[in-house]
């Protein structure tokens, strides 16, 4: 047990002795893009929460229950061409999940706000035309009447304010630190549309980056959008996918000493290769939902403990799906950073619907030490951290609700 103040934790620190996972024969790495359909759809679902947690403060003084971690995406058509093309059907997406409409005598304007939200956030693809190629549709609807009896309960316990009650029974998991095949993943990725994407305008947003490490190879397939009207022919597009290659390579580099060789866009042939119009396979026959793509941490990965969880869209103030996978990533980073002589951590945080989020069923955090070091000392550390971040645990919600988070 932990102690904070008054309250016991029930928090439990164990010792394993199994494999890490940088010195497994294979590991397996993914991460979504920004401009991915599914990964559209997470940023999206996050979108509109902020955007509500905004407006209801505005509006009313206080966030009001919500959860917009139900949108799906139909894939339009498009007919790209060297030098240009065109999107013939739009793209489809469709606002799900529940939002609280009516505070006393005021009507919350949910769609309108969700509405905008969405088409913001799709700016991020820079060749999409949000008002021609896309259609966003909010069937946002009131929620859960037992749901909302705890959001609620949350604000009239106290005049003072008091640390929420879960509104779901869910975990949250997060593992630290990352491995040379995670750090290249998920920087790859983010420095191509950070720096390489205002280079080369011909790369598109929606780009995947899959990682095989076979002992010491590091195999890194990408598929990435180009967008059509900056490619000028077959020659163009091959020099264009060739400068990619070399610059993922040298970010790759900057991670590991290992051998690493990039692939790009390997379904290409002569006669049909990967363009877009807008630079995301969205507009054309690849459809999208909340929840199918990165975890919080950015990445999905096999080789790890994962929570299926829809981290994106779901309420910050209770909703513990989403504030404990957030805490678990913010706890596991400080543990390794903190804690010398802990060569991997695995961290796991349980709620219970109807218990305050600071005092979850259990947290408890898997740790594979370095030999030699005092394990006695070494749990009481960690003890105390877990301990530290769950006093803590709002000031995720504070965070969240401005969007400051990453969530996929």
């Amino acid at each position: 047990m932990a102690m904070s103040g008054s309250m016991e934790r029930k928090i439990k620190v164990e010792f394993v002795n199994r494999e890490p996972v940088e010195e497994q024969e294979i590991e397996i790495v993914e991460r979504k893009g920004l401009g991915h359909p599914d990964s559209l759809c997470d940023g999206i679902a996050e979108a509109v929460s902020v955007a509500l947690c905004q407006e209801y403060l505005r509006t009313c003084g206080v966030i009001l229950h919500h959860n917009t971690d139900k949108v799906q995406l139909v894939a339009g058509r498009s007919n790209p061409c060297y030098g240009g093309g065109e999107v013939s059907s739009p793209i489809y997406i469709l606002l799900g999940g529940r939002a609280t409409r009516i505070f006393g005598t005021n009507e919350i304007p949910v769609d309108t706000v969700a509405i905008h939200a969405a088409k913001q956030y799709l700016k991020n693809v820079r060749n999409l035309d949000v008002e021609r190629h896309v259609i966003v549709d909010s069937k946002l609807g009131h929620g859960s009447s037992d749901l909302i009896g705890v959001f609620e309960g949350n604000r009239k316990e106290s005049v003072e304010p008091t640390v929420p009650m879960a509104n779901d029974t869910s975990f949250g998991v997060a593992h630290a630190p990352l491995s040379e095949t995670e750090s290249i993943v998920l920087n790859v990725e983010e420095k191509v549309m950070a720096e390489f994407r205002d280079v080369e305008k011909a790369v598109g947003e929606d780009m995947k980056v899959m990682a095989l490490r076979e002992r010491d190879t590091i195999t890194l397939t990408v598929g990435d959008a180009f967008v059509s009207r900056y490619v000028d022919d077959y020659d163009h597009y091959i020099n264009i996918k060739h400068r990619l290659r070399e610059y993922i390579t040298g970010v790759a580099k900057d991670y590991t000493g290992r051998d690493v060789n990039v692939l790009v866009n390997m379904a290409d042939m002569p006669g049909s290769v990967y363009l877009t119009v807008t630079g995301t396979s969205a507009e054309m026959g690849d459809d999208g939902a909340t929840g199918r793509g990165n975890r919080s941490n950015g990445l999905i990965t096999p080789n790890r403990n994962m929570s299926l969880e829809a981290t994106c869209g779901k309420n910050p103030v209770n909703h513990t799906g989403k504030i404990y996978n957030l805490l678990a990533n913010r706890i596991a980073r400080e543990i390794v950073e903190n804690v010398d002589g802990i060569r991997e951590v695995q961290l796991k945080i349980l709620s219970e619907i109807g218990r305050r989020i600071d005092d979850p069923k259990v947290a408890t955090a898997q740790i594979i030490p370095l030999s030699g070091v005092n394990r006695g000392w070494m749990e009481k550390k960690v003890k105390r951290i877990i301990d530290e971040g769950l006093s803590n645990v709002t000031e995720i919600t504070k965070k969240a609700m401005k969007g400051e988070l990453r969530t996929f």
